[in-house]
């Protein structure tokens, strides 16, 4: 088996302390997934559609998913086995006090193991290369799961891979027996003594172990799973030794110990109880200086989701439970077994396809820590923070818990800022605008910001939020662009007419082109008064519906639009651009004041009556003051904002925002996001005074989301180092010892808004496709020759590479339909042309270009 190529300027290496948090996701993009850790070994089994993370207290009596593989060897009449894995990282043993019983995930984390682990992580491929100076071999664990861009089927598959390598290193022969165990994942985590076990094993003929159970069909605990042999054919233990305590893992150890493994098919699983679970086994004789591998497969089904939102509450017959929704994968696949059989026969195409998006993203000279930012946030699509409806529907937490989900329903002013979905899975990034429009809003215009679940016409709940209300016009601007489905548009266009004008009843009444009236947003508060944060969107969201109202002809709409833009771009200039960046306009009315505010409370009355509302930013600098210009850009639109006072505000961002050290920044709020001598972009700060008592709540933090946000913005508007400088700080802080490289959080782990380092590639290159006029764009942030770089669009993924005198575009796969080319506003493009995958097109360049 030929190895993935990792050595790219992006990849992570890691080892020793910077293990001690390091996991990259593995799993199907809305089916669930685990992770493999900076040790080799595999955690977080998040299979049954809501997170198990970790980071959860020592569960007693509990049974734990748990997957490992064991090296035995024999050289000279002498043998040794190790788990392979390396040294259990000391600070997780007892892991602030959640870990009471001294770190126990599986069984087996006090197994002799290898002396050193070194992690490499390149989403979406990891390797772990274990080393012990007393073995004659090494191994290593390279670990992926499909991930092809446009091809959301093959990316959803629930499966995780992982290829054990061995070499030996001495100069005489090795015999080796390498086993690889998993426990049985559909078996009840929790049983009552009075309760049958209903686990069940069956062999799959030469491959793998099939795990069943018959719990009820509708039951959450309802599901099966595969382990599977991806290559050669392997001795199967179908069903461990079955006891009280720790016996399964005791008696694998004696076995695979003294060189014996006992196969069994599991016949007798409807009699025996205790731990469940299944073991392969693979025997080879290495002559010195040879390698071999062994493949692995794992893939689950839990059929099931037994939780709604948007739906009246149901009461179920406990003894007849029935699920609310399926996930979208059962509609493609029957069971476990069937998952698996595909990916063996599958494999090395499925591993060719990923290897080739993995090339074609990270073989770029794209500075190394944008590509590491961006990929890294990749893993979030196959974390537990995503979900998939049987109806196709993609469908999201803000991010997650430990044991649940962190904020349901695509939240829209989160998902506002990430831009990876709507470039690798177009349609999928549709199916938020179709929830958004159809299902969503009311008669009257008004657009919930958190999604139902399954998918149904809901009533108005709480109040809407305008970040997000008016952020969705501008995505659909953009997905119509990818997409160039002029139908699509036609048809949804008259409902973003009714939420366009809906908000600009509600918070803008007078037409005046500012957000007068109270309006929600992703602070989770609601701003009194115009400010530069939701004034940029709802120019944007103007912007966009005058761009497609005038590709449909509505000329009226054209011009009313047109109209309100320029009022919200003067308003925006004239009244809160205070010579540095764009302040907010605190306005008390009737509807300023909390209507929670306790009225008991004097201290608070008193405040109110002298600051005014609470939970505003006033003269503050706010990090995504411009944030809808940005989200204009990335989604092609151009707004009649002052640019000029846009590039004083991103650099007023960065003078007073950005902190290398963050030692002297009070922060009362959620300081673990950055803080200590780590470097920030802090979301608020006061540089003129005027702080108020109780600004917005979340003020004194730093969020990636925003940080990559305005980054990327710097760089659109020629502050390169600038954006660079920020991009560095955040996965500095990421750095395998403090926190994880592929988990950034906010208001939980794999945090949705994370996805905005997606818009860092679109920056740096400037390129964008139109389906609807079949135009490509490009204008990359420097002239230095040659830019290689990824790029993905509906239907396509490849690279270009521009070179001083011509541009050449490869096609991985897919094909591309061009009309125009422009770098750096001029054509060089003069014939339509189509591009096939395999086949490179040069495209010379006129010498009135300019680089």
């Amino acid at each position: 088996m030929r190895a993935i190529n990792l050595e790219y300027p992006s990849t992570r290496t890691l080892s020793g302390q910077n293990n001690i948090q390091t996991a990259l996701p593995l799993g199907g993009l809305g089916a669930g997934g685990l992770c493999i850790n900076g040790q080799g070994g595999f955690q977080d089994f998040s299979l049954r559609n809501r997170p198990e993370l970790s980071a959860m207290p020592d569960g007693h009596g509990a049974i734990h998913d748990s997957a490992f593989g064991l090296i035995h060897l024999r050289q000279n009449g002498q043998s040794e086995t190790r788990l392979l894995e390396g040294p259990l990282p000391s600070e997780k043993i007892y892991a602030l006090g959640i870990k009471g019983q001294g770190y126990r995930h599986g069984g087996k984390d006090g197994l002799p193991r290898f002396e050193q682990a070194t992690f490499q992580g390149s989403f979406p491929f990891a390797r772990v290369d274990l080393r012990d100076e007393t073995m004659p071999l090494t191994a290593s664990i390279t670990a992926w799961s499909p991930f092809i861009p446009g091809n959301d089927r093959d990316t959803g598959l629930p499966v995780a891979i992982a290829e054990y390598t061995f070499t030996n290193t001495s100069d005489r022969p090795v015999d080796i027996s390498f086993s690889f165990h998993l426990s049985h994942l559909s078996q009840r985590k929790k049983r009552q003594k009075q309760q049958p076990d209903l686990s069940r094993n069956r062999v799959i003929p030469e491959r793998g172990i099939y795990f069943y159970n018959e719990e009820h069909q509708g039951s959450d605990e309802f599901g099966n799973a595969a382990l599977i042999a991806l290559e050669g054919t392997p001795k199967i233990k179908a069903m461990w030794f079955r006891g009280g305590w720790f016996d399964a893992v005791s008696m694998l150890w004696k076995e695979v110990s003294n060189g014996q493994f006992h196969e069994n098919d599991g016949s007798d699983c409807a009699q025996a109880q205790g731990w469940n679970g299944g073991s392969l086994c693979f025997e080879a004789t290495l002559a010195p200086g040879e390698s071999r591998s062994f493949p692995v497969g794992i893939a689950w089904y839990f059929p099931n989701v037994h939780f709604q939102f948007g739906h009246e509450p149901n009461v179920t017959d406990p003894l007849n439970p029935q699920p609310w929704w399926r996930p979208w994968y059962t509609t493609q696949w029957d069971n476990a077994q069937s998952v698996a059989l595909e990916l063996v026969e599958r494999y090395s195409e499925l591993r060719n396809r990923t290897e080739s998006f993995h090339r074609a993203l990270h073989d770029v000279t794209i500075p190394p820590e944008i590509i590491d930012a961006l990929s890294a946030n990749l893993g979030i699509l196959k974390s537990p923070t995503v979900l998939r409806q049987e109806n196709g529907d993609f469908w999201g937490w803000e991010g997650c818990f430990p044991d649940r989900g962190s904020c349901h329903g695509n939240c829209t002013h989160v998902y506002n800022y990430a831009q990876a979905l709507a470039h690798l899975f177009p349609s999928l990034e549709r199916t938020l605008r179709d929830q958004e429009y159809y299902y969503s809003m009311d008669e009257d215009g008004f657009v919930g910001f958190r999604f139902s679940v399954p998918t149904t016409k809901i009533t108005q709940q709480g109040i809407p939020a305008a970040d997000g209300q008016l952020g969705g016009l501008m995505k659909l601007y953009r997905d119509w662009q990818i997409c160039g489905d002029d139908a699509w548009l036609e048809t949804i266009y008259p409902l973003a007419r009714l939420s366009i004008e809906y908000c600009i009843r509600t918070w803008d009444p007078d037409e005046t082109g500012g957000l007068i009236k109270s309006h929600h947003n992703t602070y989770d508060i609601q701003f009194h008064g115009p400010d530069g944060l939701c004034g940029t969107i709802y120019l944007g969201a103007l912007t966009a519906m005058s761009r497609m109202a005038g590709y449909l002809g509505k000329t009226e709409d054209v011009e009313r639009y047109e109209v309100l833009a320029k009022k919200a771009a003067n308003i925006l200039d004239e009244r809160l651009f205070n010579g540095e960046y764009y302040e907010q306009e605190v306005i008390t009315d009737e509807d300023a004041f909390d209507p929670d505010a306790d009225s008991t409370s004097l201290e608070l009355t008193k405040l109110l009556q002298e600051e005014g509302p609470k939970y505003q930013y006033g003269n503050g600098c706010l990090a995504d003051g411009v944030f809808g210009i940005w989200l204009a850009a990335v989604c092609g639109l151009e707004t009649p904002i002052d640019r000029e006072h846009v590039r004083l505000a991103l650099d007023a961002i960065v003078k007073y925002n950005f902190k290398e050290d963050l030692t002297w920044h009070p922060n009362t709020q959620r300081p673990g996001y950055a803080l200590a001598n780590e470097a920030g972009l802090v979301l608020c700060t006061w540089p003129h005074g005027g702080r108020p008592s109780l600004p917005f709540v979340y003020s004194d933090e730093a969020w990636t989301g925003i940080e990559y946000q305005v980054a990327s913005h710097l760089i659109m508007e020629g502050r390169v180092e600038a954006g660079l400088r920020i991009v560095r700080a955040v996965r500095k802080r990421y750095d395998g010892k403090i926190r994880n490289p592929w988990n950034e959080y906010e208001c939980g782990s794999y945090y949705a808004r994370a996805m905005a380092s997606y818009g860092l590639l679109q920056a740096w290159t400037g390129l964008r496709y139109s389906r609807v006029t079949k135009t490509l764009w490009l204008a990359p942030a420097t002239e230095t020759t040659p830019l290689r770089t990824f790029f993905a669009c509906d239907g396509c993924f490849g690279t270009l590479e521009l070179r001083a005198d011509s541009l050449v575009i490869t096609l991985t796969e897919g094909t591309l339909e061009l009309n125009a080319i422009q770098l750096n506003g001029e054509d060089i493009l003069f014939e339509a042309v189509k591009l096939a995958a395999g086949k490179p097109v040069n495209f010379v360049l006129p010498q009135t270009v300019v680089l």
